[in-house]
């Protein structure tokens, strides 16, 4: 079967562990109400930026001082544990902002965020949210709208942390990868995407080693096929069975 060029995580679209792809995007159009006259006055009181494959955004521990506004590009914002252990709490991709939960200056960045790809970031210093909030009512809806989509975000991404298994959650992270990137090939799906065992662990929050040993696993039971280019999903109704039983 001939495929496109597989895509490279996230895609087009924002990624985060969920028990579904819906609604995954919402916080890139926070910013959409805004008028093209109220648009130039945010980008004045901003900075541009941009940031090379690999490069550090902000950094975990650092002094806190506004919020970056992702205008081209793709970012993975990721803790860091004690231990050197990293779990992957989102990919963002443009229109999205990072750089919270702090707004207004103070306190230090509780986690990294890293350029995927090459980054055009709008920054906008603390005291230039302040500004913008009292004088643009309509900013200041905008970022109540933002805020709310991310609070939406990590509440999805705790619940799936506190309530599912790990199992559980690897299985949901195919089923959103299918979801999203998949082609149909019968009754199975190729997830058309460049995804390594690396990051799917960072996002289920588990290590490597499980995960391939995992993927074997799921080899050996006929759910899966892995090739150098793709992950096929063979019987996607096991996959769905994992989730909706609990566990397997």
């Amino acid at each position: 079967m001939d495929l496109p060029a597989p895509a490279t995580l996230p895609g087009d679209q924002a990624l985060f562990l969920s028990e579904s792809i819906e609604r995954l995007d919402e916080g890139a159009h926070f910013l959409d109400a805004l008028k093209p006259q109220e648009w130039e006055r945010l980008r004045a009181h901003g900075r541009h930026l941009s940031f090379e494959t690999g490069e550090a955004i902000f950094t975990q521990g650092d002094k806190h001082g506004g919020i970056f506004i992702i205008e081209a590009g793709d970012v993975r914002v990721f803790y860091t544990a004690p231990s050197g252990r990293e779990i992957t709490l989102a990919y963002w991709t443009k229109g999205h902002f990072i750089g919270g939960p702090e707004m207004t200056g103070g306190g230090t960045h509780i986690w990294s965020g890293e350029a995927l790809s090459t980054c055009r970031i709008l920054f906008l210093p603390a005291p230039a949210l302040k500004t913008l909030v009292v004088e643009l009512p309509s900013f200041a809806l905008c970022l109540l709208q933002g805020l709310a989509a991310k609070g939406r975000c990590y509440s999805a991404m705790a619940q799936m942390l506190g309530t599912r298994s790990v199992i559980e959650r690897l299985a949901q992270f195919l089923i959103n990868l299918g979801n999203r990137h998949g082609v149909r090939d019968g009754r199975a799906i190729i997830i058309n995407a460049k995804v390594t065992h690396d990051q799917i662990a960072a996002m289920v929050g588990s290590t490597r080693q499980w995960v391939t040993m995992m993927m074997k696993r799921f080899q050996t039971d006929g759910v899966v096929t892995v090739t150098p280019r793709h992950i096929r999903i063979e019987r996607p109704h096991a996959l769905l069975e994992m989730v909706s039983k609990r566990g397997a």
